[in-house]
């Protein structure tokens, strides 16, 4: 298989852009990644979405992104995989090049869910969990997570100000991300005194409802030196699953998914969590960015509330977490969220991060989350 490297990344705003339709979005982040890696064409097109067909009533989304591009007869495909979409997409271009079928491939991850109520948000979002056994029980996501979280707070001790502090160090990174949806400093106070979702969740636990879309160019290694100055090199890529259902897992303190996807992606790339300088984590809920350094093996199971209260995953630390202001401060617009994540840790291997630079960063990771971890996707990145 050959190296597959990203050569161009493009993102829009996150947030509630009610000017702008899907195609819009989509367009708008594909040709800022086509500019950016000095391309005017590719031979596939891999789109990742998750509720098209719920929210807009518009499914075929791959047909629509090749029209609105103008790249017609390209194939064009969608790819979803529930939160975790944009990430699987970003794998099946990733083995697309590898396997030497296509030379140039555009990813783009994209999601318009603020042109409904919160109630048809709520009710298109639980569809990635097991609706048969959860949804109909009237259990939401923010009530999954809560499980989770009081799990975690009772075998390890987790308290309530960490849950918080994760919220306030992904806002206080949001702030130096323009595209993030929200320009807020806020306070553990602010946390907690904020709206009771989900016992022990508030509403500044949760991420928002979205829209944004995001965009890379994946290519290999001898085209991308000819095209950009500093191509990134997919170095490993791992996948796991779970059971759709929480109840029926052997622990809630954890996604063993994301052990499995981490272990993968780990023995492809040929490194251990030591040697990551830089994460992007699903953080949807507070706990989820808690848990998901513990899987990933940033730091040991049940240290994850400690590791962000001692400041090991801000920017300065030993490993920061979330730069780009993470689901919670950037938003999640769901069919987005996995390209958005490579998008920020392309640009912090480029350097070119700005006020969120982490310092010498070389190698860094992603992780992005389906459900409430029946599905999830590790990138591995490094620049060359």
């Amino acid at each position: 298989m050959r190296d597959v490297v990203i050569s161009g990344v493009g993102m829009t705003r996150f947030g509630n852009l009610w000017d702008y339709s899907i195609r819009d979005l989509a367009v708008e982040a594909s040709v800022a990644a086509m500019r950016d890696a000095g391309v005017d064409h590719v031979d596939a097109i891999y789109v990742g979405n998750f509720s098209g067909g719920t929210l807009i009533e518009q499914e075929h989304l791959g047909s629509i992104v090749a029209d609105y591009l103008g790249l017609t007869p390209v194939p064009s495909m969608r790819v979803e995989d529930a939160c975790a979409s944009s990430s699987a997409a970003l794998k099946v271009g990733f083995l697309d090049v590898a396997s030497g079928h296509s030379d140039i491939v555009l990813v783009v991850g994209v999601e318009k869910m603020t042109d409904v109520t919160t109630e048809r948000a709520t009710y298109s979002l639980s569809l990635a969990g097991d609706r048969e056994y959860e949804g109909y029980q009237g259990i939401t996501f923010p009530g999954l997570f809560a499980l989770v979280a009081r799990r975690h707070m009772y075998e390890f001790g987790t308290t309530r100000r960490q849950l918080s502090l994760v919220a306030v160090k992904n806002h206080e990174n949001a702030l130096r991300n323009p595209n993030a949806q929200f320009h807020i400093k806020i306070t553990p106070e602010d946390v907690e005194m904020s709206t009771l979702v989900a016992d022990p969740l508030h509403l500044f636990d949760c991420s928002p409802i979205s829209d944004g879309a995001a965009a890379v160019i994946l290519t290999t290694v001898p085209i991308a030196k000819k095209l950009s100055s500093v191509p990134v090199r997919i170095a490993g890529i791992g996948q796991g699953s779970d059971t759709i259902a929480l109840a029926d897992r052997d622990s809630m303190v954890g996604f063993k998914a994301t052990v499995e996807a981490a272990r993968q992606a780990y023995k492809m790339a040929g490194i251990s969590p030591e040697d990551v300088d830089v994460a992007e984590v699903h953080d949807c809920f507070t706990i989820a960015e808690i848990c998901a350094i513990e899987d990933l093996g940033f730091v040991p199971k049940g240290k994850g509330g400690e590791a962000v209260e001692s400041g090991l995953t801000s920017i300065g630390g030993k490993i920061p977490v979330n730069t780009s202001g993470g689901l919670k401060g950037k938003g999640h617009p769901v069919g987005a969220t996995g390209v958005a994540q490579v998008v920020e840790i392309v640009e912090q291997l480029r350097g070119s991060a700005g006020d969120r630079q982490v310092e010498n960063a070389r190698i860094g990771l992603t992780q992005n989350l389906g459900g409430s971890g029946g599905t999830v996707v590790v990138h591995i990145l490094e620049v060359m």
